[in-house]
């Protein structure tokens, strides 16, 4: 069978470079695998250009502008979608630039295609009444309930990602103090978080009750459903909104509109700010790789405590201030300094 260059290309990209080479996840694989399976299949709906057809003559500016369009008026996707695509397609580009110089002109012009601004949202984060409240609803003397209760104190104890949870194997648990945990976060980064000592009992209790021979299960997944395979990261969401929906009853005013597994990574990182602990404790704990991510939590944190401020009873400031440049003397100040 013949194969057009791009094909090559994109071939030797997604089983080779990336795993090879630049050794990253298999989600990311996945995610750009994703990206070019929906690029192609546009190309071909919408351009009546088939893949076993499309060369890298093909790949143009105007075609992946286009492509955007698309996403985003007839796929209904939203700006992080959109923007997330187009990193893939620039990666892939960068990556041909050294494979095939010859084109390193028309795909620079793909390159400087921009990112879509995104219209910035406050950061969502729950209280620590609110986290104690679902908390409270696993039903601990049920074995589901049991790794339920589990799973959410270890995700809001670690900040961990909700891929890291669903990745994380019992041999990467430590019960003997200090109790730690491994973690594998993004670019297949390890680090090792340590567990509160409550947290630990309850580890401790749920591998006692649900692992009868510890070290023949030190590969098997730490969290597993009903067929004992490993949670997926909708199965983890699902499991957090059962016990958000049943806390709301008792404890809505806590809660914000929508809790999702990152809700509880935000809600750890701000919980250790306002404690006094120090960003870059926070940074290794939450495993970001520049300070300046960590960093939201402490504008978020300053916000809230403006809005609070803003909010409390203050003696109201006079309509009618003082205008500064009506000073004499403050204006004669002033001037003096350039003296």
């Amino acid at each position: 069978m013949n194969t057009t260059d791009f094909a090559h290309h994109l071939t030797n990209y997604l089983s080779s470079y990336l795993p090879g080479q630049r050794n990253v996840s298999t989600n990311t694989i996945k995610s750009y695998r994703d990206t070019f399976s929906l690029f192609l299949r546009y190309c071909r709906d919408e351009k009546h250009l088939p893949s076993e057809k499309f060369t890298l003559n093909h790949l143009k500016r105007s075609l992946v502008e286009d492509f955007l369009i698309w996403l985003e008026q007839c796929r209904n996707c939203g700006i992080a979608t959109r923007n997330q695509r187009l990193a893939a397609i620039h990666a892939f580009c960068k990556y041909l630039q050294y494979e095939c110089p010859e084109s390193m002109s028309t795909l620079q012009e793909v390159l400087s295609i921009p990112q879509k601004k995104a219209p910035s949202h406050s950061l969502a984060y729950i209280s620590l009444h609110g986290v104690e409240a679902i908390l409270a609803q696993p039903d601990q003397s049920r074995k589901s309930g049991l790794r339920d209760l589990t799973l959410l104190a270890l995700m809001y104890d670690t900040g961990a990602r909700v891929q890291e949870i669903a990745d994380a194997a019992l041999g990467d648990v430590r019960l003997e103090p200090p109790a730690t945990i491994r973690l594998v976060g993004k670019g297949r980064k390890a680090r090792t978080v340590p567990l509160m000592e409550r947290t630990a009992t309850l580890m401790r209790k749920y591998i006692e009750c649900l692992f009868t021979d510890i070290s023949a299960s030190s590969s098997r997944p730490l969290f597993c459903n009903n067929q004992r395979e490993k949670l997926t990261r909708s199965g983890i969401a699902f499991i957090l909104d059962k016990y958000v929906q049943m806390a709301r009853s008792s404890a809505g005013e806590y809660l914000p509109e929508k809790v999702t597994p990152h809700v509880l990574r935000h809600s750890k990182a701000m919980h250790l700010l306002q404690s006094g602990v120090n960003l870059i404790y926070i940074r290794d704990l939450l495993g970001h790789a520049d300070m300046k991510t960590t960093e939201i939590y402490a504008r978020a944190d300053s916000e809230a405590k403006r809005t609070a401020l803003e909010n409390a009873r203050m003696p109201t400031i006079p309509a009618e201030t003082p205008v500064w440049h009506q000073n004499a003397d403050l204006l004669s100040w002033l001037q003096s300094l350039g003296r």
